[in-house]
């Protein structure tokens, strides 16, 4: 947990993410990366040094008409003292059952996004923490420039002008492989997804593609993500004031 800790606390620091008083709506789909981020979030309350509440937040999907059970993390925020909160939505029916989409993951991002956001303003936070990592900043990267033709990523820090929230990812400097260490070695608990479409994603595929291109041509991960940074990509620049975002939802 040390490690992770570590690079989250720089990563807060080196791009201004929490000030004093902030209330931070985390979200939790019960992944590794966000029960991660959660876990993360409440071990820095006692030694960061700035005074901030934290909420946890999850959207329950209901895919095929059905609850799902996150009693275990309701348990572990009772633990850490955390407020913890479940929205039902009608996400995965919409999607998969009444759509039918071939191609869900861009509309099931855009109505998570609404969800969380309207959640996170139910309950009085001004930012949102989100469980984006250093290898998703890389694939985002990637998928941009292979599918976009244009350069651009996900940045740190990103202000929501209609929303006045801004949303923050504390464990970008973290890469995937410290993450699922931690959760495994604190055995943090993980609900699995139900998602029909969990492992067949863009995303997925260009996981793999970096993986063979790291082995293929050793430290491209590392110099892909570096390229970011050089290039002043999206606010990855230290400090910088985060960027005003028009929402198209």
């Amino acid at each position: 947990m040390q490690k992770l800790i570590g690079l989250m606390r720089k990563a807060i620091q080196k791009y201004d993410m929490i000030q004093p008083g902030d209330r931070i709506a985390v979200g939790v789909s019960g992944g590794k990366d966000s029960v991660a981020l959660l876990a993360g979030l409440a071990k820095l309350r006692d030694f960061m040094g700035i005074d901030y509440e934290i909420i946890a937040i999850t959207l329950d999907y209901r895919f095929g008409g059905v609850d799902s059970d996150f009693s275990e993390l309701q348990q572990l925020c009772d633990q850490w003292k955390v407020q913890y909160v479940v929205k039902p939505t009608e996400i995965g029916q919409i999607i998969f059952d009444i759509r039918k989409e071939s191609n869900p993951c861009s509309l099931c991002a855009r109505m998570r996004r609404g969800c969380l956001h309207d959640a996170a303003k139910e309950y009085h936070c001004n930012k949102i923490a989100l469980g984006h990592h250093y290898d998703d900043a890389v694939e985002t990267f990637i998928m941009n420039l292979f599918n976009e033709g244009r350069v651009g990523c996900f940045q740190p820090v990103t202000y929501l002008s209609r929303k006045d929230l801004t949303l923050i990812r504390p464990m970008i400097l973290a890469e995937e492989n410290v993450i699922s260490s931690t959760v495994r070695r604190c055995a943090l608990p993980i609900v699995k997804s139900k998602c029909p479409a969990d492992g067949v994603t863009q995303r997925q595929w260009t996981k793999d593609w970096i993986r063979t291109m790291d082995k293929e041509h050793p430290g491209l991960k590392k110099r892909l993500y570096g390229a970011l940074e050089r290039g002043h990509i999206d606010g990855f620049t230290d400090k910088e004031p985060p960027r005003v975002k028009e929402e198209r939802n």
